[in-house]
């Protein structure tokens, strides 16, 4: 009998030491699953960490707290996945976080710097968010966060873009900080880079060949950065980086504005299915007669004659590097230069196209436009903001045009009047 009841003493004993080891505790304050291996701490007000914590913890949120410091508070936990410290007021990343970390979040604290030695041993970290803080240096260790593959910097005071950035990062956001240069080589290791934010950021240009190696980039942002468009110096290699990736380009620079570093001499149209049309080719032809009559085109009232003759609006597309600078021209006086409408600068080609100008009214912003070049061949992936826009004619009330009797007409008249003049002689008869 004594045996038994030492035997079940026994049992209920290991059962009463083991069964809160497996089953786990969950702190008061937090809600746990997962055998409370998830444990979630956020929005409790908590300025220490809650008692009963397992070591084998795999998620942890404390965030929406109000933690100073949790430096050497964390290592215990080496199976930690996911630590999410954000929203509190953190003024570093806590020192000797475990290694087995996978996601670290910790936005909107009051970070400034990103040391060395904060990410010097997560060799299995693959997120890390450190946006919305007031980081104004991150110093990364070359070689290390191999297994990085989203790092976010947003929102915080950088000036410069990081280095040592690891090579197999996949998607980096450095929004909203005050970026102004590229160092040499930061961008050339990565190579599996296919999302890069840059926008709100204080670019002027961006160095040459910075985005040279960036082979796998899919999206890039580039808006709200102010950019020298009048940089004749710095500015044409990211302009010409944007006409030839095969990235989505997000803010191209100096989209609303004009190029001043580019060729005034555009390159001429290859033929398109438009140009075999009948009106392209009856334009083309009336073009060249008139190029013929006039080698040197001044005025825009023999071109309108044609265009007013057909009823048929003029096809235009824009040719982006040429420019023309803004002039004002004095107001036709002649009779046939009162009937010439406003309409758009048309730029003379080498098939005879002639330099139109606006007749009265304050003058148009001029733009460089050819009529019979069908769509532009020379600009494949024009951004959206500067593609071709096309115009009405606005007619001006013309003086009718006095018309010359043709030698039928003369005929005909003359015979009227002889009819006229028997029907006389023949009533007196």
């Amino acid at each position: 009998m004594e045996y038994q009841i030492l035997n079940t003493s026994t049992c209920l004993l290991v059962l009463l030491v083991f069964i809160p080891t497996g089953l786990g505790i969950c702190p008061s304050s937090c809600k746990c699953s997962g055998n409370d291996r998830n444990v979630d701490c956020s929005g409790r007000n908590l300025t220490v960490l809650p008692q009963g914590l397992q070591d084998n913890l795999t998620y942890l949120n404390l965030s929406f707290n109000q933690f100073v410091d949790l430096d050497h508070q964390l290592t215990r936990f080496t199976n930690l996945r996911t630590l999410d410290i954000s929203n509190n007021w953190l003024k570093n990343v806590p020192a000797h976080l475990p290694k087995s970390l996978w996601e670290l979040y910790a936005t909107n604290n009051n970070i400034k710097v990103l040391q060395k030695l904060d990410t010097a041993y997560q060799w299995n970290l693959r997120v890390l968010d450190v946006s919305r803080n007031m980081v104004e240096r991150a110093v990364l260790i070359n070689n290390t966060l191999s297994s990085l593959k989203f790092l976010n910097l947003s929102s915080n005071k950088l000036w410069t873009v990081p280095t040592n950035m690891p090579y197999n990062i996949e998607t980096v956001d450095l929004s909203n900080n005050f970026l102004s240069q590229i160092l040499p080589g930061t961008l050339v290791r990565l190579q599996h880079l296919t999302s890069l934010y840059l926008h709100n950021n204080k670019f002027s240009y961006i160095p040459d060949k910075a985005f040279d190696q960036l082979s796998q980039l899919q999206v890039i942002t580039l808006y709200n950065n102010p950019w020298s468009c009048s940089d004749n110096q710095n500015i044409p290699y990211v302009l010409q980086w944007v006409q030839g990736t095969a990235a989505r380009v997000l803010g191209v620079p100096c989209a609303e504005q004009p190029w001043p570093w580019a060729s005034t001499a555009p390159a001429p149209a290859r033929p398109t299915a438009l140009d075999s049309s009948p009106m392209i080719k009856g334009t083309k032809a009336a073009d060249r007669e008139a190029s013929a009559a006039a080698p040197e085109p001044t005025k825009a009232t023999k071109t309108h004659k044609q265009f007013k003759a057909k009823d048929v609006p003029p096809l235009a597309t824009q040719r982006q590097p040429a420019l023309f600078p803004g002039t004002e021209r004095p107001p036709p006086t002649g009779p046939q230069e009162a009937a010439a409408t406003r309409t758009i600068l048309v730029q003379a080609s080498a098939e005879g196209n002639a330099s139109l100008a606006p007749a009265t009214g304050a003058s148009t912003t001029p733009m460089t436009l050819s009529i019979t070049s069908g769509m532009p061949t020379n600009y494949p992936k024009m951004p959206q903001s500067t593609t071709a826009t096309f115009r009405k004619e606005e007619a001006t009330p013309s003086a009718p045009d006095a018309r010359v009797p043709s030698r039928a007409s003369r005929w005909h008249a003359g015979l009227l009047w002889l009819a006229l003049l028997h029907a006389v002689a023949v009533a007196r008869d």
